[in-house]
């Protein structure tokens, strides 16, 4: 049972912590050529980061002037209804063979027909119809960009893989070109957006790159959805080295150029101590939640219990979809 009317949900990001929150969502997304009534997500479309640098996808940009297309064929597996044959086939790397060793089936095949279609976009289109996806997947532009980081000591480096790597803190990142125009998809998935989802996800080399694409944050702040950020669990180890939550919020907000965020949603549940142990031999502890100071700055907090463990720590993507649509929805499952 649902509750009367769906939402159109937007959801920004990379990696695998975009991938986590739609292989949550897709199962209450309205399949195509659906009338949504029953479905408590009318349409889900996803906004994904382009500035991926390294392993397959950076060698596939490199040598073919395509857009990186791991993050995105990682979207396209999460929204697939299929996760057995077709899924497996896309995620599937090859460990041997001269030029082929590193690289996934699915990245292969996105690069093939961006060439076949003269369109990567298009590409992404087409690859999303073979595997019967849930939702919607657009790159934040078509453009090639590459990320440039300012470290704290005044250093510039470039690369999405090396600035991932650094242990100097980031002062702050940029794209270059710096007037990157982004699809008009995304800006019009924005516009007509009831929930706007940031995160989570690497902050500086997965969520920011989004954000940083000219008009994408003008666009969220002029929508009338609600602007939800997903606190990451964990901080990683160089790019968010101690940074409570406030300082991933003032982060997002201070390269945004605008107060985007209405509502946190954070993790209650306490990470087990062993498993807390060995990620602090890395660098990387439990992010701090500082409740007090986002409703000092008029940020919601929502709270649950979203942790999963299997060896490493990741949201539940069962637990943080029904929060989310508990919260957001007009058409949440009912009690």
């Amino acid at each position: 049972m649902y509750r009367a009317h769906s939402v159109r949900i937007v959801a920004i990001g990379g990696g695998t912590g975009l991938s986590t929150l739609l292989r949550g969502l897709k199962g209450y997304v309205a399949p195509r050529h659906h009338n949504g009534s029953r479905y408590p997500i009318r349409d889900l479309a996803a906004v994904v980061t382009v500035a991926d640098d390294g392993g397959s996808s950076g060698r596939l940009r490199r040598e073919y002037s395509i857009l990186p297309p791991g993050d995105i064929r990682s979207c396209m597996v999460a929204l697939s209804q299929d996760e057995a044959l077709l899924s497996r086939l896309f995620q599937y790397r090859f460990d041997a063979g001269q030029g082929l060793r590193g690289h996934s089936f699915g990245n292969l095949f996105l690069t093939a027909l961006s060439h076949v279609t003269g369109d990567f976009t298009r590409a992404v289109q087409v690859s999303s119809e073979v595997l019967a996806i849930r939702g919607r997947i657009f790159p934040s532009t078509d453009q090639l960009v590459t990320l440039e980081a300012v470290l704290n000591n005044g250093r510039v480096i470039s690369g999405e893989s090396r600035i991932g790597r650094s242990r100097i803190p980031i002062r702050r990142v940029r794209l270059v070109p710096r007037k990157v125009k982004p699809l008009p998809d995304v800006l019009a998935a924005i516009a007509s957006a009831d929930l706007i989802l940031i995160g989570p996800g690497s902050l500086f080399t997965s969520i920011l790159p989004n954000v940083l694409v000219s008009g994408v944050a003008q666009a969220i702040k002029k929508s009338s959805a609600a602007c939800v950020y997903i606190a990451n669990l964990m901080t990683q180890p160089g790019e968010t080295t101690g940074f409570s939550l406030g300082d991933h919020v003032r982060a997002i907000e201070r390269h945004a150029g605008h107060n985007l965020l209405d509502s946190v949603v954070i993790n209650s549940r306490a990470v087990p101590e062993d498993v807390a142990r060995r990620y602090r031999t890395s660098g990387s502890e439990p992010v701090q939640p500082d409740r007090e100071e986002m409703e000092r700055i008029g940020v919601r907090c929502i709270l649950g219990d979203l942790l999963e463990v299997h060896g490493v720590v990741r949201h539940s993507p069962a637990k943080l979809a029904r929060l989310l649509l508990k919260e957001f929805a007009k058409k949440a499952p009912a009690a």
